[in-house]
Protein backbone atom coordinates (compact mmCIF):
# COMPACT_ATOMS: atom_id res chain seq x y z
CA UNK A 1 0.00 0.00 0.00
CA UNK A 2 1.27 3.74 -0.60
CA UNK A 3 1.34 5.72 2.55
CA UNK A 4 2.12 9.98 2.59
CA UNK A 5 4.92 10.79 4.70
CA UNK A 6 5.59 13.84 6.26
CA UNK A 7 9.07 15.11 6.47
CA UNK A 8 11.11 18.13 7.29
CA UNK A 9 11.10 21.08 5.44
CA UNK A 10 13.28 20.80 2.36
CA UNK A 11 14.39 17.25 3.11
CA UNK A 12 12.30 15.21 0.81
CA UNK A 13 15.30 14.57 -1.79
CA UNK A 14 17.01 12.88 1.65
CA UNK A 15 14.33 10.92 2.72
CA UNK A 16 13.58 9.70 -0.61
CA UNK A 17 17.02 8.65 -0.91
CA UNK A 18 17.11 7.33 2.61
CA UNK A 19 14.03 4.69 2.19
CA UNK A 20 14.70 3.82 -1.39
CA UNK A 21 17.81 2.59 0.07
CA UNK A 22 16.26 0.17 2.41
CA UNK A 23 14.21 -1.45 -0.43
CA UNK A 24 11.12 0.89 -0.82
CA UNK A 25 9.23 2.43 -3.85
CA UNK A 26 9.40 5.67 -3.12
CA UNK A 27 7.22 8.95 -5.25
CA UNK A 28 9.02 11.93 -4.69
CA UNK A 29 7.50 14.22 -7.68
CA UNK A 30 8.48 17.67 -8.59
CA UNK A 31 6.92 20.36 -10.53
CA UNK A 32 8.90 21.88 -13.15
CA UNK A 33 8.11 25.57 -14.04
CA UNK A 34 8.56 29.09 -15.19
CA UNK A 35 9.13 31.88 -13.25
CA UNK A 36 10.87 35.44 -12.20
CA UNK A 37 13.89 35.55 -10.26
CA UNK A 38 16.04 38.49 -9.82
CA UNK A 39 13.78 39.93 -12.96
CA UNK A 40 14.84 36.75 -15.22
CA UNK A 41 12.17 34.10 -16.32
CA UNK A 42 13.88 30.86 -15.07
CA UNK A 43 12.84 27.57 -15.20
CA UNK A 44 12.21 26.24 -11.24
CA UNK A 45 11.91 22.67 -9.91
CA UNK A 46 10.59 22.19 -6.57
CA UNK A 47 8.30 19.68 -4.78
CA UNK A 48 5.12 19.47 -6.01
CA UNK A 49 4.07 18.73 -2.49
CA UNK A 50 6.00 20.45 -0.10
CA UNK A 51 7.36 18.24 2.98
CA UNK A 52 5.80 15.29 1.64
CA UNK A 53 6.24 12.13 -0.61
CA UNK A 54 4.95 8.48 -0.90
CA UNK A 55 6.36 5.47 -0.24
CA UNK A 56 4.94 1.91 -0.51
CA UNK A 57 5.58 -0.28 2.01
CA UNK A 58 3.66 -2.89 4.14
CA UNK A 59 2.57 -0.51 7.63
CA UNK A 60 3.11 -3.93 9.97
CA UNK A 61 7.08 -3.78 8.94
CA UNK A 62 8.17 -0.20 7.88
CA UNK A 63 5.83 1.82 9.60
CA UNK A 64 8.16 2.38 12.87
CA UNK A 65 11.38 2.00 10.65
CA UNK A 66 9.95 4.96 8.14
CA UNK A 67 8.82 7.19 11.69
CA UNK A 68 12.19 7.30 12.85
CA UNK A 69 14.28 7.73 9.29
CA UNK A 70 16.38 10.73 9.44
CA UNK A 71 14.22 14.01 8.15
CA UNK A 72 11.00 12.20 8.58
CA UNK A 73 8.17 13.79 11.17
CA UNK A 74 5.77 11.37 10.47
CA UNK A 75 3.80 8.87 8.39
CA UNK A 76 -0.07 10.70 7.44
CA UNK A 77 -2.10 8.96 10.14
CA UNK A 78 0.60 8.67 12.73
CA UNK A 79 0.00 5.46 14.88
CA UNK A 80 -2.67 4.32 12.26
CA UNK A 81 -0.98 5.07 8.74
CA UNK A 82 -3.53 5.94 6.21
CA UNK A 83 -3.14 4.46 2.75
CA UNK A 84 -3.39 6.53 -0.07
CA UNK A 85 -5.57 5.44 -3.13
CA UNK A 86 -3.42 3.91 -6.10
CA UNK A 87 -5.79 5.74 -8.60
CA UNK A 88 -4.45 8.99 -6.94
CA UNK A 89 -0.54 7.76 -7.20
CA UNK A 90 -1.35 6.56 -10.58
CA UNK A 91 -2.72 9.73 -11.68
CA UNK A 92 0.26 11.52 -10.33
CA UNK A 93 2.88 9.14 -12.07
CA UNK A 94 0.85 9.64 -15.60
CA UNK A 95 1.82 13.16 -15.53
CA UNK A 96 5.46 12.27 -14.09
CA UNK A 97 7.96 12.84 -17.51
CA UNK A 98 11.91 13.00 -16.97
CA UNK A 99 13.42 12.69 -13.23
CA UNK A 100 10.20 12.59 -11.32
CA UNK A 101 9.39 15.99 -12.70
CA UNK A 102 6.39 17.65 -13.64
CA UNK A 103 6.45 20.21 -16.53
CA UNK A 104 4.22 22.73 -16.07
CA UNK A 105 2.41 23.87 -19.88
CA UNK A 106 1.23 27.28 -20.30
CA UNK A 107 -2.86 27.36 -20.72
CA UNK A 108 -3.64 26.80 -24.56
CA UNK A 109 -5.76 29.81 -25.64
CA UNK A 110 -8.07 30.04 -28.79
CA UNK A 111 -8.35 33.29 -30.81
CA UNK A 112 -10.69 36.06 -29.58
CA UNK A 113 -10.47 34.45 -25.66
CA UNK A 114 -10.83 37.25 -23.25
CA UNK A 115 -7.52 37.53 -21.27
CA UNK A 116 -6.34 38.88 -17.96
CA UNK A 117 -2.66 39.74 -17.51
CA UNK A 118 -2.08 38.49 -14.19
CA UNK A 119 2.06 40.22 -14.17
CA UNK A 120 4.67 42.55 -14.98
CA UNK A 121 3.70 46.31 -16.14
CA UNK A 122 0.34 45.74 -17.58
CA UNK A 123 -0.75 43.73 -14.84
CA UNK A 124 -4.71 43.77 -14.21
CA UNK A 125 -5.25 44.54 -17.66
CA UNK A 126 -7.71 43.01 -19.91
CA UNK A 127 -7.08 42.01 -23.67
CA UNK A 128 -7.90 39.52 -26.45
CA UNK A 129 -5.77 36.54 -27.15
CA UNK A 130 -4.79 37.20 -30.92
CA UNK A 131 -1.75 34.38 -31.27
CA UNK A 132 0.51 32.50 -30.05
CA UNK A 133 3.84 33.29 -31.27
CA UNK A 134 6.42 30.31 -32.22
CA UNK A 135 9.63 29.12 -30.32
CA UNK A 136 9.24 31.40 -26.93
CA UNK A 137 6.27 30.66 -25.20
CA UNK A 138 5.31 34.08 -25.99
CA UNK A 139 1.76 35.22 -27.23
CA UNK A 140 0.23 38.50 -28.83
CA UNK A 141 -3.06 40.00 -27.42
CA UNK A 142 -4.80 42.96 -28.40
CA UNK A 143 -5.05 45.19 -24.85
CA UNK A 144 -8.55 46.53 -24.99
CA UNK A 145 -7.93 49.66 -22.94
CA UNK A 146 -5.24 51.47 -25.13
CA UNK A 147 -6.37 49.37 -28.43
CA UNK A 148 -2.28 48.33 -28.97
CA UNK A 149 -0.97 44.76 -30.02
CA UNK A 150 1.31 43.54 -27.14
CA UNK A 151 3.73 40.60 -27.38
CA UNK A 152 3.92 39.15 -23.81
CA UNK A 153 5.19 35.89 -22.31
CA UNK A 154 1.93 33.34 -22.20
CA UNK A 155 2.75 32.97 -18.54
CA UNK A 156 1.80 36.21 -17.66
CA UNK A 157 -1.38 35.55 -18.80
CA UNK A 158 -4.75 34.23 -17.14
CA UNK A 159 -8.35 33.39 -18.66
CA UNK A 160 -10.56 36.14 -17.54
Amino acid sequence: MWYAVYTKPKKEDSVAFLLQNIGLEVLNPKIKFRKFKRNKLTDVIEPLFPCYLFANFDKDKYSHLITYTRGVRYVVGKKNPVAVQDEVVNAIKDGIEDNNIIVIKPSTFKNGDKVLIKDGPFKDFYGIFEKEIKGHERVMILLETIQCRLELDSYFLAVA
